[in-house]
C-alpha cells in the first residue's frame, strides 16, 4: 500500500511539474501565494476568514461523471479548471485542481470568491456539489465566469433538495432557476436532473437520515410506517413520536425552513 501511494505521488509530481509551467503565466501576481512542490498556496489569513474556513479531518472525495470526463477529453490539449476539486482519484494533466484543502492532488490552494486566475484562462471550468459550500455564492459564480475564456463552457451541479451536509459549511440549496440566475450572462447549452440527482435521491436521503437519528422506540415506529401515513397533512403528524422526537440537530439538518432572529449591536 505504501509503495502504491508512493508511485502515486511521483506520478502527481511528475504531471504537476509540467502543468504548473503551463498554468504559470495565467496566475494573478496581485495576490499573495507561497510554492512548495508546485502547489501554489493562495490561502491567506483574510480570505480565509472572509470565506469561513474551518479547519476539518473530514475528506471530500467523488469521481468524475461522463459530462466531467467529457469536458477533460473535449479539452486535453487546454487547461479545465476544476473548481472545488476534492481529493482525486484521478490526475489529469490538463485539469487544474483547486481547492481550499492541499490534498496530495491538489494544485493551487485558494477561495471561490477570489480565484488566483487572470481572466480568460480556462476552456472548461468543472463545479460539482461545490456552491452550496461557498459563502458567497454569487461573487464565487462572478469569479468563474471571469476566468472562463469566451466561447468556453461551464458544468456544474448544486443541492436542491439535500439535507444540510459536506465540508467547511452547508450554506445554500439553490433550485435549477436559482442556478441559472448566478451564470446569468452565460449561454445556456441543457439543464437537466441526471440519474445520480434524481428525486429519489432526495426522498430516500431524507428517511434513511431521519431513521438513522430517531431513538431505538421511535426508529422502529417510523420504519414501518407506510407511504400513505406520511403523506398526511404536517399538522396530523407533527406531534407523533418519531416526528417530534427527532433531536435538535437532524431537525436542522432535515428542516422544511428555519428562522433567524437577531439584532443589530448598538
Amino acid at each position: 500500500m505504501n509503495a502504491e501511494h508512493d508511485a502515486r505521488l511521483e506520478d502527481i509530481k511528475n504531471k504537476r511539474s509540467a502543468k504548473m509551467a503551463k498554468l504559470k503565466n495565467f496566475l494573478r501576481d496581485d495576490m499573495p501565494c507561497t510554492v512548495n512542490d508546485n502547489v501554489y498556496n493562495y490561502l491567506s489569513k483574510e480570505l480565509r476568514a472572509m470565506s469561513g474556513i474551518v479547519d476539518t479531518n473530514a475528506v471530500s472525495s467523488m469521481g468524475y461523471d461522463h459530462h466531467g470526463l467529457n469536458l477533460v477529453e473535449k479539452y486535453k490539449d487546454g487547461l479545465v479548471l476544476d473548481c472545488g476539486a476534492g481529493r482525486r482519484d484521478i490526475y489529469f494533466d490538463n485539469v487544474v485542481n483547486f481547492e481550499i484543502v492541499d490534498y496530495d492532488s491538489t494544485d493551487v490552494v485558494g477561495v471561490g470568491e477570489e480565484l488566483p486566475f487572470k481572466d480568460n484562462t480556462f476552456d472548461a471550468i468543472i463545479s460539482i456539489a461545490v456552491l452550496e459550500h461557498v459563502k458567497y455564492p454569487f461573487r464565487c459564480a462572478a469569479e468563474i465566469m471571469r476566468v472562463l475564456k469566451p466561447g468556453g463552457e461551464l458544468y456544474c451541479a448544486v443541492p436542491f433538495l439535500q439535507p444540510l451536509h459536506g465540508y467547511p459549511h452547508h450554506y445554500y440549496n439553490m433550485s435549477h432557476q436559482g442556478l441559472r440566475s448566478l451564470f446569468d450572462p452565460l449561454e445556456v447549452i441543457e439543464q437537466d436532473v441526471l440519474d445520480s440527482t434524481s428525486p429519489i435521491f432526495s426522498l430516500t436521503w431524507i428517511l434513511e437520515r431521519w431513521a438513522k437519528q430517531l431513538p431505538d422506540e421511535d426508529r422502529a415506529a417510523f420504519e414501518n410506517l407506510k407511504v400513505k401515513d406520511l403523506i398526511d397533512s404536517p399538522w396530523n403528524l407533527r406531534d407523533k413520536p418519531w416526528a417530534a422526537n427527532l433531536p435538535k440537530a437532524a431537525q436542522f439538518e432535515l428542516a422544511s425552513a428555519t428562522i433567524l432572529r437577531a439584532r443589530k449591536p448598538e
